[in-house]
C-alpha cells in the first residue's frame, strides 16, 4: 500500500504548538469552572442567610428592632446580588473562552474523523486482500503437495471441528476403507449430486437489471440508530422486489431435501437431511443485502408448484407491529410444515441485527416424525462506510418430538482474525439417550455434508481443561450443494432461479397476494421514483386503517364491550399437542376459494 500525507491547510495534522495551545486552553477552562463552583457556592451560602432574615423580618413583634432587621437584610441582599453578578461574569468568561477555542477543537476532532475513516478503509483492504489470497491458496491444486510432504497423507483426512456451546470438544478421523459401513440405500450417490440447477416450466429466467441511482446513506440513517428496522421509513433504493412473505417461501428452493428424507428409514438419517435444509435456506443471502418490502397487514402470497415439485405454499401477515407472519406448506411427497416467524431487527449505527423470532415445524405423514427448529441472526455489516455484506451466526437446536434425536447446529460468525473457513457451519446429530451418530460440517452458502461416527473414545485435554471427544467416522457424504445463481445475477439483485418467477403475475391469485403490490411492480420494472411515490401512498393508507381500528377499539371500550382486533383470513390461533406451543396455523379455505374464484371476504389493501 502506498500512503500520502494530507496536507490540504487546516485538514491537515495538528503541529506541537498547537497541542500545547489546546492543553493551556483546557487548563484555563478547568480554572475557570473551579470559580463557577465558588460562586456557586456563595451564591448558595448568602441566599440561605437572606432567606433567614426575611423569616425573621416576618416575625418581628416589637417596631423597634425594625430598623436592625431591615439593615441586616438589606446587607445580606447586597452581598447576594454581588455574588450573582460574579456568577455571570464568570459564565460569560467561560463562555467566551470557549468559543474562542471552539475551531481548533473543531479541527482537532474532524482531522481524528478523518484518520478513523482511514484506517477502517484501510483494515477493510486488507481484509479483502487476505480474504482473495486464501481464496486463490486453496484453489490452487499444487498448495497442498506444496506444503505437506508424502508422510503426512494420513493426518491431511483429519478434521478439526470448534467446540460447541453445551457439547464437548471434538475431533473426526474419518476410517479406513475396509472399516466402512453400509448406509441406506435412500443415500445413495444419485442424490448426493448437488449440480443440479432448479427446474422451471415455462418460468421467466431473468427480471429487468437493477438501475442505478445513488443515495446520501447517511442522510437518511443518521435518525435513525436504535430503532426498529419495520418502524424506520425507507426509500426502495434500500429495497430487493420481493416482500417478507416471498423470501419465506424461497425457503423452499432446496425442498428435495425434504422429499429425500420422507423416504428416510432411519430419522437419524432423516435428521441429517432436515439438518441440511435449514442451513440451504440461507445459502441464497450471501449476496442479498436487499431489504424486502415489510408486507402490509393481510396481505398473501402463495406458491402452487405441485405439478413441478409436489407442494403448495400460502403465507398471510398477521401482525405489521410487530411484523409477523404465517406460512403453510404441504407436500404431496409426504411431509407438512408450517412456521410463525416475528421479524425484530435494530439498526445499531454500523450494521443491523435481524432476529427471526419463533419456531418452524416439519412433520413426515409416514413416519410422524415432528421436528421444531428456529432461524439464527442474520446481520447486515457496513451500512454505512464500505461494501455491505452479510453474515449469519448462532446456534440451532433441531429437536424430533416423536423420539427425541436433537441436533446441534452451529453458524460460526466471521473473523477476520479466525483460521476457519469463513461462513462455516458444524453440527452433531444425536439420538434421545444423547449419543452421538453423525458428524455435519459445510458452509451455510455453498455445501453440507455428514459423516456416520462407527467409534468415539475420548482424547487429549482440551482448552479451558475440557476433553475433547474424538470420533472416528467414515468418509463425509455430500447431502446439499447451492445452485448456480442464474446468468447475470449480479445486474437482478443477486436472485436465485427460484427467485426470479417469485414476482411473476399468475392466474387465479387472489386480490391480495404480494405479487399485485404495486410499488413491488414498479420497483421491479426499474421506476424507482414512481415506487416510492407508490410505498408513500400505501403505507400512509395502512396507518390510517390502523387509526381507525384504535378508534374502533376504544368506543368499544367505553361501551362495556370486547375490543375486536385483526382476525387473519387463513390462519387461526391453536396449541400443538406435542409442543404445547401456541401459534397461527392454517385453518384451510384458501386453496378451495382459489377453485372457486370466490374472493370476496378478502379486503382491499392496494
Amino acid at each position: 500500500f502506498n500512503f500520502s500525507a494530507d496536507d490540504s491547510g487546516d485538514e491537515g495534522p495538528l503541529a506541537q504548538p498547537d497541542r500545547a495551545l489546546i492543553q493551556g486552553a483546557l487548563k484555563t477552562l478547568a480554572s475557570k469552572l473551579e470559580d463557577l463552583n465558588t460562586c456557586n457556592e456563595l451564591i448558595g451560602k448568602h441566599g440561605a442567610a437572606l432567606q433567614r432574615s426575611l423569616s425573621e423580618l416576618e416575625d418581628l413583634r416589637a417596631p423597634t428592632d425594625g430598623a436592625d432587621k431591615l439593615k441586616t437584610v438589606n446587607e445580606r441582599a447586597t452581598l447576594f446580588r454581588i455574588t450573582s453578578n460574579a456568577m455571570i461574569n464568570a459564565c460569560q468568561d467561560f463562555v467566551d473562552l470557549a468559543e474562542a477555542h471552539s475551531r481548533r477543537w473543531q479541527r482537532a476532532l474532524q482531522y481524528e474523523r478523518e484518520q478513523r475513516h482511514h484506517l477502517e478503509e484501510t483494515i477493510e483492504q486488507l481484509a479483502k486482500q487476505h480474504d482473495s489470497l486464501e481464496r486463490a491458496w486453496r484453489e490452487s491444486p499444487s498448495a497442498e503437495g506444496t506444503l505437506e510432504g508424502e508422510s503426512s497423507e494420513e493426518n491431511e483426512d483429519i478434521e478439526f471441528f470448534d467446540a460447541m456451546e453445551d457439547s464437548p470438544a471434538f475431533i473426526t478421523v474419518p476410517a479406513d476403507d475396509h472399516s466402512q459401513h453400509s448406509l441406506s440405500s435412500n443415500w445413495s450417490q444419485d442424490d448426493n449430486d448437488g449440480s443440479g440447477s432448479y427446474l422451471r416450466r415455462g418460468r421467466r429466467c431473468r427480471i429487468p437489471d437493477k438501475p442505478n441511482y445513488s443515495l446520501n446513506l447517511w442522510s437518511i440513517m443518521k435518525n435513525c440508530i436504535g430503532k426498529e428496522l419495520s418502524k424506520i421509513p425507507m426509500p426502495v433504493n434500500f429495497n430487493e422486489p420481493l416482500s417478507m412473505l416471498q423470501r419465506l417461501t424461497e425457503d423452499l428452493e432446496y425442498s428435495e431435501l425434504l422429499d429425500r428424507a420422507a423416504h428416510c428409514d432411519s430419522s437419524l438419517e432423516q435428521m441429517c437431511l432436515v439438518a441440511a435444509f435449514s442451513v440451504s435456506s440461507y445459502s441464497t443471502t450471501v449476496h442479498r443485502t436487499g431489504k424486502p418490502f415489510n408486507p402490509l397487514l393481510g396481505e398473501t402470497y402463495e406458491l402452487d408448484r405441485v405439478e413441478e415439485y409436489g407442494y403448495r405454499s400460502i403465507c398471510e401477515q398477521i401482525s405489521h407491529h410487530p411484523p409477523a407472519a404465517a406460512h403453510h406448506v404441504i407436500s404431496q411427497r409426504g411431509w407438512t410444515l408450517w412456521q410463525e416467524i416475528t421479524i425484530d431487527s435494530k439498526f445499531r449505527g454500523k450494521y443491523i441485527s435481524i432476529m427471526p423470532l419463533g419456531n418452524i415445524h416439519l412433520k413426515f405423514h409416514a413416519s410422524g416424525n415432528h421436528y421444531v427448529w428456529s432461524k439464527v441472526t442474520s446481520t447486515v455489516h457496513n451500512i454505512i462506510v464500505g461494501k455491505l455484506w452479510i453474515d449469519q451466526s448462532g446456534d440451532i437446536i433441531i429437536m424430533n418430538h416423536r423420539n427425541k434425536d436433537k441436533c446441534h447446529l452451529k453458524f460460526s460468525p466471521y473473523s477476520y482474525f479466525s483460521r476457519d473457513v469463513p461462513r462455516k457451519v458444524t453440527g452433531v446429530v444425536m439420538d434421545g439417550e444423547g449419543c452421538a451418530h453423525y458428524i455435519l460440517s459445510g458452509t451455510w452458502d455453498d455445501k453440507m455434508e455428514s459423516a456416520k461416527i462407527i467409534e468415539s473414545s475420548h482424547g487429549c485435554g482440551g482448552s479451558e481443561g475440557k476433553q475433547k471427544t474424538v470420533y472416528q467416522t467414515l468418509p463425509p457424504k455430500l447431502m446439499w450443494k447451492k445452485y448456480p445463481l442464474p446468468e447475470n445475477a449480479v445486474s437482478m439483485h443477486y436472485f436465485s432461479s427460484l427467485a426470479l418467477t417469485l414476482n411473476e403475475l399468475e392466474d387465479s391469485m387472489a386480490p391480495t397476494d404480494s405479487r399485485l403490490r404495486p410499488d413491488q411492480r414498479l420497483m421491479e420494472a426499474g421506476l424507482w421514483d414512481e415506487a416510492n411515490a407508490e410505498k408513500q401512498r400505501l403505507e400512509e393508507r395502512q396507518r390510517l386503517e390502523r387509526r381507525k381500528r384504535e378508534a374502533q377499539a376504544n368506543l368499544a371500550l367505553e361501551e362495556g364491550k370486547e375490543a375486536k382486533s385483526h382476525q387473519p383470513l387463513w390462519f387461526e390461533k391453536r396449541t400443538d399437542t406435542e409442543t404445547a406451543e401456541s401459534s397461527y396455523v392454517y385453518k384451510g379455505g384458501y386453496w378451495e376459494a382459489k377453485d372457486r374464484q370466490d374472493w370476496s371476504h378478502c379486503p382491499a389493501i392496494f
